[in-house]
Parts: structure tokens; sequence; C-alpha cells
């Protein structure tokens, strides 16, 4: 136990001597960043000037030192390529419509409200009369600020079999629009029973929906009420990166390369000569000697139409990492003209969010090959975060241009940040092989002569 508790003891203090030599000067890149708004939280949409900056495609170099070199806790919300529907479900409150026996009307109502629209109290007009029968069921929606796409009900009493109502929306209990019909069932039969308790709606936000029962007189008691709502999610925007030269190479086809495979989802092709129509195909490939494979085929243009002109000189990309692209033109559209194109690419913006701790300026860091990721996940960066809220936190801004022309430190220094690093861990390697001979040595020993007397 004591050697476990010395080797815990030797990983614990040289992981933690590894962490305290990571400094600013080991990444090759920095740049400023300019806060604004409410901290302490700031967030930054990392343009893609950072990602060529990176060493690695997921941003596991990424860093934010302060003044004082200290790193600072961050989280990172990768962009979205497509759009997404997050779906929540909902408890909400509901208040019995009483109305006459013989009326076919839907019941009066009295309300009270508070100021956000929420329901206090709901009453029927004459609901002490003898003659006042349940019709059915007010849902308190207000509180859901998204579309609404399933009601769910349980209920007691009633009677086994089908209970249809109608199902209306509103949002001042004046106004309602039909949303169509509902159907519960409980269908019982020896020891097996079915329930039928959910109910698809249309979509829509709505502060209150109103169920009226078809038969009255058979309705169940409802117990419970369930909405659920979608909200569908956007694709992140597109950042995109400054117009890269080509080379021509001696087949006659244009080559670009990235710095590392990228995950492309857009390339723009300026077309500098009026009257251009460029039939094309793209290639492209993940790493230096990776075979070349099909990624976009298109035809563009810029020509004029009734006057004015037209340009269409981008082209949709499937999302693949990508380190290069070729370009081969279709001759029979005439080509791009004398000089050499060049293109511009995106990738779906991904954010950073992080504390700010200790003293101003900070600075983004990125730019270091052995580097392990520290980001958080979003929700223990920002103890009980809502998606809401990230609209709010404080803005950050970074030079671009800065990010890559700046350098963080010469060669010869990184060189030796990366010397210092692999000393730590070949100490490490070595603690860790003396504690696993020793416990060999231990378990090899004979035991004692009193040990065997006992």
């Amino acid at each position: 136990m004591n050697i476990l508790r010395l080797g815990l003891l030797l990983s614990l203090s040289l992981s933690a001597a590894l962490q305290a030599a990571e400094r600013a000067q080991d990444f090759r890149h920095g740049a400023p960043l300019q806060l604004s708004g409410e901290g302490p939280w700031y967030r930054l949409e990392l343009p893609i000037a950072a990602h060529f900056a990176a060493l690695h495609g997921d941003l596991r170099d990424l860093r934010v030192f302060d003044a004082q070199g200290q790193v600072q806790a961050y989280a990172l919300i990768p962009g979205r390529s497509e759009t997404v529907a997050h779906e929540q479900e909902h408890g909400v409150r509901w208040f019995p419509l009483y109305g006459r026996a013989d009326a076919q009307a839907a019941p009066a109502l009295r309300v009270e409200r508070s100021t956000t629209g929420t329901l206090i109290e709901l009453r029927g007009e004459s609901a002490a009369e003898a003659d006042q029968q349940l019709r059915g069921w007010l849902l308190d929606a207000s509180a859901i600020d998204a579309p609404l796409v399933r009601l769910s009900l349980d209920w007691s009493g009633g009677e086994d079999g089908f209970q249809r109502f109608s199902i209306e929306a509103g949002d001042d209990l004046q106004r309602w629009q039909s949303w169509g019909e509902g159907q519960v069932a409980r269908l019982s039969f020896a020891d097996e029973r079915i329930d039928q308790r959910q109910i698809e709606l249309p979509g829509q936000r709505a502060r209150y929906l109103r169920l009226l029962w078809r038969a009255p007189t058979q309705a169940p008691q409802l117990e419970v009420a369930t909405l659920r709502s979608r909200q569908d999610q956007q694709a992140a925007p597109l950042v995109w990166s400054e117009p890269l030269p080509a080379e021509r190479g001696a087949d006659g086809l244009y080559r670009w390369q990235l710095p590392l495979a990228l995950p492309l989802e857009r390339l723009r092709l300026p077309l500098a000569q009026a009257n251009t129509l460029a039939p094309l195909r793209i290639e492209a490939r993940s790493s230096d000697q990776g075979a070349w494979r099909p990624l976009a085929s298109g035809l563009l243009y810029r020509l004029p139409e009734n006057g004015r002109e037209t340009v269409h000189d981008e082209l949709a990309l499937p999302g693949w990492p990508v380190r290069q692209l070729r370009l081969q033109l279709d001759p029979r559209g005439g080509g791009l003209g004398p000089e050499v194109p060049n293109l511009q690419v995106a990738v779906r913006a991904t954010q950073l969010v992080f504390l700010a701790r200790g003293e101003a300026p900070y600075r983004l860091a990125l730019g270091n090959a052995g580097a392990q990721s520290a980001a958080l996940p979003l929700p223990s960066l920002i103890p009980g975060y809502q998606a809401e809220r990230l609209a709010s936190l404080g803005r950050a801004e970074l030079d671009d241009a800065g990010l890559l022309a700046g350098t963080a430190e010469q060669p010869s220094a990184l060189a030796q940040a990366d010397w210092q690093r692999w000393g730590l861990w070949a100490v490490l390697l070595a603690g860790v092989g003396l504690l696993a001979a020793m416990a060999t040595s231990l378990l090899r020993r004979p035991p004692s002569a009193g040990g065997e007397g006992g």
C-alpha cells in the first residue's frame, strides 16, 4: 500500500509540474483579446485564422492566458453544420372548465393572471350551480417559449374505451384557433391494459391550450398533463479565410495547401473577368500523401442578365476534413483568364467561452504540437448554464491578422520548452519503473520464518 501511495503521489506531483510548465511562450501563435460587456465569462467566435494557427484540427492546443501567464478555464462550442432539433418536456398546470350540461358552446371564463401571463385562478361563471358539468380542461403553457409538438395526458376514472376532444390554442384567453382533435384510449382485457396517452400537436407556439371533451359525461379525471416542445437550433455561421493563392502544377491543375486538415463547408472562387463561364471539378485529400477523391463539381459564372451582372462564385462542400485542394477546369468554358485564381474557404464557427481570472490583458495562444485538450464542458464552466444565457455573456474580440503574424517565441525557446517537457516525462517514467521494480522485489522475497511458524 505504501508503494501504491508513493506512486500516486509521484504521478500527481509530476502531472502538476507538467501543467505548471505550460507557458504562453510554448505556443507559436498568440494575440491579445479585447473584452467588452459584463463578465466574468466572455465568448469569442473564433475566426478561421485561429484554425490555421492551431496544430490540431480539434483545437486541443488552444489556451487563454492572463497578463501574469496564468491559464484560464475555458470551453469550446463546436460549430454545427446542420440544423438540430432539441426537444424538451414540460409539466404544466391545468384548470377545469365547467359549463351547462346542455350547452353546445365553450364554457365562459373568469380569469386572473400574473404580469407574466401565468394563470393564477380560472373559474366558470356559474360553477356552483347544480347543473354545471365538467366540459374540459385549460392548460397553461405560458412558460414555454418554443413550438409545441406533443401532448401527453394521464387520467383516472371515466369509462374504458376512446375519449375524443377538440384542441384549441390561444394567447389571450379570448380568441381561439382550432388545432384539430385529440383522442386518448384505455382498453382492458383480462390482465392486459393498453393506454394511448399521446397526441401530436402542429408545432406552433401558444400560451394556452383548451381541451373540450366530445362526450363530457364520459370524460375522465385529468391527473397529469405534459407538453413537449421542439426548438430547431440553427447551423453555426460560416467563417471565411482570406484569399489563398494557388500553385499551378505541370499538369495544368491548380492546387491549394491548408496548414492542417479542416472540415470545409464552402469555397469561393472569385471570378476576375466579366463574361466568365467555368465548369469545374474540385478534388481533395486530407493529408499530403493521401489519395485524391472527388469533393464537389459545378458551374461558376459571371454573366450579364437583364442589364445587370449575375455572379455565382461559391460551391457547397460536404464538411470532410481537407488539407489539400485541386481544381480542374473544363476547357470548353474558356478558363479563368491569365491570372492565377485565389480561393477562399469557410468552416462553421466554433465559439470559445472562458472565465476571466487574474489580470488583463488576456491572450489567446495556439500552436503547440504536444498540448492536450484542457477544455471543460460548458455546464461545468458555467454552473447552472442554460442555452439562452450564452447571448448575455461578455464579448471578446481578436486581431486575426496579428494571430498569424505574431510568434510567441523563437524556435530555440520552443525547443527548450519541449526538452523541459520531455525531461519531466522521463522523470515520471523512471519513477514508475522504479516503483514497479520495488514491487516485483517484494513479491519475490521469501516469507519470513516467523510467518511459517504462525
